[in-house]
Parts: structure tokens; C-alpha cells; sequence
């Protein structure tokens, strides 16, 4: 997407949490909202809820994608879909194997 709203290095941007799926984020250029994010994701994000509008730019640090990166996806794609952290696979097996009382 070759816009002149999205040219230069900072953005402002929204960012939504999915109401279905814990720490899954979709970030978008403020200005665009919603309208580039196809209906098939919002369909499996759920309801977007808003929690936070930022001013984006390469050289900000974000807790789990590289700025740099997200504005990429939003310039070309039109949005950034962070998906939750994998969780360790040790982490996997606990859940897994039924813990036996040893009294």
C-alpha cells in the first residue's frame, strides 16, 4: 500500500486486542482503522478492542516485535497481527501428564 498518509519514518497507530484469543494484537495505521484488515482475520480475531494509540517508529521498542517490522506489515498489508508467544514445550507436557498424589 503506497499512500502518502503512510510515508516517512513514524506512523500513528492503533493497536486492538482480540476478544477471543489472549495476547493476540492487531496493529493498524490510526488514520486507516480497520479497513485494510480482511474480514476472514477479524472473523477469527473477534470484537477488536482499542487499548492503545501510539506514535510509531522504527527506533520504538515494543515488547515482542520489532517496530520496524510492524510498520512494514502496516505499509504493505495494511495491519500487523502479533500472535500470542509460543508457550515452552516443558510447559505443554505439565499441562499434559496428570499429577499423582504421593500421600
Amino acid at each position: 500500500m503506497t499512500d502518502d498518509r503512510m510515508q516517512g519514518d513514524k506512523m500513528l497507530c492503533e493497536i486492538f486486542r482480540s476478544s477471543r484469543k489472549e495476547e493476540m494484537y492487531l496493529y493498524v495505521d490510526k488514520r486507516q482503522g480497520l479497513v485494510e484488515v480482511p474480514a476472514v482475520l477479524l472473523e477469527r480475531f473477534g470484537k477488536p478492542v482499542s487499548v492503545m494509540t501510539l506514535i510509531l517508529s522504527p527506533e520504538k521498542t515494543l515488547a515482542r516485535a520489532k517496530a520496524s517490522d510492524v510498520l512494514t506489515a502496516i505499509r504493505e498489508k495494511g495491519f500487523y497481527l502479533q500472535l500470542p508467544p509460543v508457550k515452552e514445550e516443558y510447559l505443554l507436557d505439565l499441562y499434559r501428564t496428570p499429577t499423582e498424589s504421593r500421600y
